[in-house]
């Protein structure tokens, strides 16, 4: 009787709480992957003007609200394994503070708005938005428990991510530059399932049955790998992208920011949110922002 009307009393709570559950299931914090969007516009920084800022802004916003359209399918999706990890639990569907047929309602008609506003924006964008959230789809529904794939799935988000920046604007990214930014994210989901693993450990399959087919030894050789190659692919974009060749100097920040998330990772048992560490972790924040006001300045006044 007791736990009946505790239950009561935590049901009638998050009624109260609705709009912020809805805002928690929309996940906000994730939006700073969509900060990818403005990466055409920083390395256009000397042809920029308003005109091309708010084309960016309004497309990380798109961005922004149609993702979240993920992240809501996917925990209505997941929201019976959500139950049983020790964070996960407490997100609205998974924690019953939002129904889930409602969850889904709401996530169906922000996604129609999205994606209507997107092609009348710029068709071409809108295809590559339908096509982020069909990829997407496809991850949540089947391909997030394919081995390797999934982690593919994901950093093929932020090549979308970083296209769909640039046609915004009309602006082409160099295919060095596409390739670094699949691979840093292919870096940053490696992390995020070694930290899955580790934090699961004992019960791996319990919450994402993908785990199981990955060992601590794998993922850390595929993070060597992939560290590797996003260090490499950075540095020849710097010197093949046709602009300045001061742009080498910013490979400092990269190899700091991925040497520091590493030891995040390894050292104090982090990295299962990269969105949380880069508003965390002060040393990342900085890097970031050190790189971007270094690319601007380099493009600005030594782009000879």
């Amino acid at each position: 009787m007791a736990q009946t009307k505790a239950h009561i009393k935590l049901k009638r709570g998050g009624d109260r709480a609705l709009p912020i559950q809805y805002l928690i299931l929309m996940r906000p914090r994730q939006w700073t992957k969509n900060l990818l969007v403005f990466a055409a516009l920083i390395f256009s920084i000397q042809q920029a003007d308003l005109n091309m800022l708010i084309r960016a802004f309004t497309g990380f916003i798109l961005f922004s609200l149609v993702s979240s359209c993920v992240y809501i399918l996917n925990d209505y999706v997941d929201r019976e394994r959500d139950r049983m990890h020790p964070e996960k639990k407490f997100r609205p569907l998974a924690s019953g503070a939002i129904h889930p047929q409602t969850a889904l309602a709401f996530g169906f008609i922000l996604l129609t708005c999205c994606i209507l506003a997107a092609f009348r924006f710029h068709v071409l964008f809108g295809c590559v938005l339908s096509a982020y959230f069909s990829l997407n789809v496809l991850y949540s529904l089947r391909l997030k428990h394919v081995v390797i794939l999934d982690l593919l799935i994901i950093a093929s988000g932020f090549v979308l991510r970083a296209v769909g920046g640039g046609l915004v604007i009309g602006v082409s990214l160099t295919p060095w530059f596409l390739i670094c930014t699949m691979l840093l994210a292919l870096f940053l989901a490696i992390g995020k399932r070694r930290h899955e693993l580790s934090l699961l450990e004992g019960g791996k399959g319990a919450h994402r049955k993908v785990l199981e087919s990955y060992s601590m030894g794998m993922l850390d050789q595929m993070s060597a790998i992939a560290t590797t190659a996003t260090i490499m692919s950075y540095a020849l974009f710097t010197f093949t992208s046709g602009r300045s060749i001061h742009l080498m100097w910013t490979l400092v920040f990269v190899l700091y920011g991925m040497f520091r998330y590493l030891y995040l990772i390894h050292m104090e048992d982090k990295g299962g949110r990269p969105e949380k560490l880069l508003l965390e972790d002060k040393h990342i924040l900085l890097t970031v922002v050190l790189y971007g006001f270094s690319v601007g300045c380099i493009l600005l006044f030594f782009n000879k």
